[in-house]
């Protein structure tokens, strides 16, 4: 099923520099310290663009969870599974045992979409150890995909009980905030140990 849908200049030279910024700052990390944000400003496309996609349907009463997420799969498990193929081979012949099991262990954290706490729990993105593990940058992979998990959740518990779209920036507004306060509080805790 192809989208119809022009393409939008400015989100695609968004896309651009936030994946340009990333390459930038793992070639280089003093040229440019802050590029790992660009990761941050395509999460923020991306919710932009499913947000709307998402309330577009639910105007038109056509939403599908079954479509929604068909789509996300078409899209994302083709190339996924390839990269997982290719990475489990290659770690296979080059990995020894013990690297070995740990490298499985992220493969499948990768699959299920929930990597992002594996590599937190086992070291976190800046670690110097972590350069060492191929499968890595699937940490953002698995953050977007709980988004388009839970959040067509949350705007259908939302419309069920009420239509008012003021109601429903409130709420993804408290939602946020209190994410955001998490945030900080953890990245407080990291920076005293």
């Amino acid at each position: 099923c192809l989208m119809n849908k022009e393409r939008r200049v400015e989100i695609d030279s968004l896309r651009a520099i936030s994946i340009i910024s990333v390459i930038v700052f793992h070639l280089d990390r003093s040229f440019f310290p802050y590029g790992y944000l660009g990761v941050d400003l395509f999460f923020v496309i991306s919710g932009y663009l499913i947000t709307g996609s998402i309330l577009n349907d639910y105007k038109k009463n056509n939403f599908s969870f079954y479509k929604f997420y068909i789509r996300r799969v078409r899209r994302i498990f083709p190339v996924l599974l390839t990269v997982l193929v290719v990475v489990f081979l290659s770690g296979y012949i080059i990995l020894l045992t013990p690297d070995f099991k740990k490298f499985s262990l992220s493969l499948l954290t990768s699959l299920g979409f929930f990597s992002n706490f594996y590599f937190w729990i086992t070291g976190g993105y800046f670690s110097t150890t972590d350069e060492l593990k191929p499968l890595l940058h699937l940490w953002s992979l698995s953050v977007e995909e709980q988004f388009y998990i839970f959040f067509p959740i949350l705007i259908y518990l939302i419309f069920k009980f009420t239509k008012k779209i003021n109601f429903f920036l409130i709420l993804i507004f408290i939602i946020s905030l209190i994410s955001f306060t998490i945030n900080i509080y953890f990245i407080s805790k990291g920076h005293r140990d």
